[in-house]
């Protein structure tokens, strides 16, 4: 299992994604402002998702 950097661009749970912004021991803390429709979902700006649970769209650069 490939684990997330900070700036990569995940997606999980039925379609929602968003950037990564700390990484931690079996989780990441994710910024889910990057989704275009993100007001519209009524969601929390972050969320927490473990690693289990998430594809890497793009990997961070740095």
């Amino acid at each position: 299992m490939k684990i997330a950097k900070v700036g990569s661009i995940i997606e999980f749970r039925d379609g929602l994604s968003g950037v990564v912004e700390k990484v931690n021991e079996n989780s990441v803390i994710v910024d889910l402002t990057y989704m275009e429709n993100f007001r519209d979902l009524d969601l929390d700006r972050r969320t927490v998702v473990n690693h289990k649970n998430y594809k890497i769209v793009k990997d961070s650069f740095s």
